[in-house]
């Protein structure tokens, strides 16, 4: 057998380097787990598991997991309906013609579908990447019809590792820069997922101008090739032939403990907010992958051990400490962890190059493979994210004029999204503000656009905990 590309003390160097996507090539080739077609799974799992089935659509808007309908189905009543071409059949799948709907069994937590067939956690070989121990038990599956999708989203945990094992899957994603411009929002709510308006593969440029100051890099992966996601990286993923499957780990992180502080801040305020009667709370703003509504008192409590959990931590944390844990680490909500590192620089060697090559492919900005770069900063200023001063600098002046739709500076960003909430509920608004016997409408969820925004929940976050280490002092 020949011998991988890297150690996997090499990849773990270079998982821990790397800031942004990056595909890994010729690394599972002796890995178990390719075998897993759904023709191979099919005969292992024989339990109805829940797809989520979605209409084949070009829509201008999202379609959020609350919007999708779900069945419960065999893999191999899966595979009929796969294989039907327009004749008509029986089972859960019936009501949907599998030419204008698509199916998508995401989150499927092996340790749960394998649990009786624990051998079978060996067929993924994590320890290659530098994570002894780690294998399909700390994994997820994911089986879909051309088309299944996952919303735009950035996760609030982690980073992460894809494998790709049949068929292919395109990735959409977009740096943690790029937040302002994709409208994060935490309705519907889910446990650690952020996810943006904006359909980014039909934008609807009126309603979100700024979008188009993102920076995407796309990626179609292929069987036996895995992605690296950097972590709070933007992600849309959909899949592109008929029957695709893929394994992911999130790998968590030392700063995601002030990051399940902000989560469990973020719970407490929304569920607050959406669970008091109000003639607008009567969306589905619940993700069906969360268990139901906690109460306040709940919450309350959750946020309050996330608090003392980051505190031990950082009190314990030693400089210089294992990147790896040696104890496996339980996460909160839907997703688990189990294998922990730093990604400080102090731990990397000023002189190491990262190997990209014929066995580790960067994913190129759609901009710079257009050779188009541009500032994208919200500010009207001659800075650029590229750190490139030159290209703002340098640039004509005819050039710098935007598009007449697109905001330029903080205060225009702001009045877009003001004259967007009233377009949305019918209110005339002009430059100066509301016209004539136009009334100001603030709906809940306008509210915690703006009170749950990512930038606020950070800010609350480090108060508290700055409060609590005074009051602990």
């Amino acid at each position: 057998m020949a011998s991988k590309p890297f150690t996997p003390e090499e990849t773990r160097r270079i998982v821990q380097s790397l800031q942004k996507p990056a595909v890994f090539l010729n690394m599972t080739a002796d890995w178990p787990a390719l075998q897993w077609t759904v023709e191979h799974l099919s005969s292992r799992l024989t339990e109805r598991m829940r797809f989520r089935i979605g209409k084949r659509t070009a829509d201008s808007a999202p379609l959020f997991e609350t919007e999708c309908s779900y069945i419960e189905a065999t893999l191999k009543e899966f595979l009929c309906w796969t294989a039907k071409d327009g004749e008509s059949i029986v089972g859960p799948f019936s009501a949907y013609h599998n030419k204008e709907f698509w199916a998508y069994a995401d989150y499927k937590y092996i340790a749960q579908l394998f649990q009786d067939k624990p051998a079978m956690f060996k067929d993924v070989v994590w320890s290659d990447f530098g994570f002894p121990g780690r294998d399909g038990q700390d994994s997820t599956l994911w089986i879909g019809t051309q088309g299944a999708n996952t919303p735009c989203h950035l996760d609030s945990y982690g980073c992460n590792l894809v494998f790709q094992i049949q068929g292919r899957k395109r990735w959409h994603l977009f740096p943690p820069e790029d937040t302002p411009f994709l409208y994060p929002t935490r309705i519907p709510y889910e446990e650690s997922s952020v996810f943006s308006q904006v359909s980014v593969v039909h934008p609807d440029q009126k309603k979100f101008p700024a979008f188009r100051r993102a920076q995407v890099h796309t990626v179609t992966l292929k069987p036996g090739q895995v992605l690296f996601v950097p972590r709070h990286w933007w992600h849309y993923v959909e899949s592109v032939d008929p029957v695709t499957i893929s394994v992911n780990s999130w790998i968590e992180m030392d700063m995601d403990d002030e990051a399940r502080v902000g989560e469990a801040l973020t719970k407490t305020i929304v569920c607050a907010l959406k669970s008091a009667p109000s003639l607008n709370n009567d969306d589905h703003w619940l993700n069906p992958t969360e268990d139901g509504v906690s109460s306040h008192d709940e919450n309350m409590q959750y946020l309050n051990l996330a608090v003392k959990a980051c505190m031990d931590k950082k009190r314990d944390n030693i400089e210089g400490s294992s990147l790896l844990s040696e104890e496996p680490r339980a996460g909160s909500g839907k997703r688990d962890y189990s294998g922990q590192f730093k990604t400080s620089v102090s731990d990397l060697s000023p002189s190491f190059v990262i190997p990209f090559g014929p066995h580790l492919i960067p994913v190129i900005s759609e901009v710079h493979l257009a050779h188009k770069p541009r500032c994208t900063c919200l500010k009207d200023t001659s800075c650029c994210r590229h750190n490139d001063f030159s290209l703002c600098q340098s640039r004509p002046q005819s050039q710098d004029k935007p598009d007449k739709d697109e905001p330029r500076g903080e205060n225009e960003f702001c009045q877009s999204l003001g004259q967007r909430a009233y377009r949305e509920t019918g209110r005339a608004v002009t430059s100066d503000g509301p016209a004539e016997g136009a009334g100001v409408y603030i709906s809940t969820n306008d509210l915690l656009e703006c009170v749950v925004h990512p930038d606020v929940i950070t800010l609350v976050t480090r108060l508290i905990m700055c409060r609590q280490r005074e009051l602990n002092s």
